[in-house]
């Protein structure tokens, strides 16, 4: 997975007043913690951040922070969004060990006609995420099953998904993604 360099600046000046003038400049304030370093106040270039957000890789972006200088991989988790506008109000960052496995949710597609579609069912699929735990640079952009041999009544379980290598499901393995 491709990596981004997203520029941070660190907020002194912290409140809801010094957050709503940060948005005003075109800027989303957010905060960087985990892996045993302190937690920095920051914020970052909203439109670019909105571009990363947009990419085939969305959230599970590996973005390299340069925060004054200092470089920090991480992952962006609560994305605050604005109720009626769209707007990314508040991010939150949290550090990465690109050796250790972390947790993200991706996008499942299903493909192919299934038999029992053919035979006048309707195929209803139940989960659009599946949770998945691997290394930040082995998580991929989605995921694919090929339900063409789904008949009527049939369901496809979380685990009979064929995982790239470095990738495990996490959840009830029993849990019905589609049926």
């Amino acid at each position: 997975m491709a990596t981004t360099t997203l520029e941070a600046k660190i907020r002194k000046n912290l409140g809801s007043s010094v957050a709503r003038r940060e948005r005003k400049a075109g800027r989303v304030p957010g905060v960087v913690y985990g892996h045993g370093g302190d937690s920095v106040a920051v914020s970052v270039d909203a439109l670019e951040f909105n571009r990363i957000l947009s990419s085939t890789t969305g959230s599970n972006t590996l973005i390299t922070l340069d925060i004054e200088g200092q470089k920090d991989t991480a992952l962006a988790r609560q994305i605050h969004k604005h109720p009626t506008r769209p707007m990314v109000i508040h991010v939150d960052f949290i550090r990465v060990n690109m050796n250790e496995e972390v947790e993200a949710n991706v996008s499942l597609h299903l493909e192919g006609t299934p038999t029992g579609v053919k035979d006048g069912g309707r195929l209803e699929q139940a989960e659009f995420t599946v949770a998945i735990k691997a290394k930040p640079s082995d998580i991929p952009v989605s995921l694919s099953h090929d339900v063409s041999e789904l008949e009527i009544g049939g369901q496809l379980h979380l685990n009979e998904l064929v995982l790239p290598a470095g990738v495990s499901a996490v959840g009830e393995p029993e849990l019905v993604l589609a049926s």
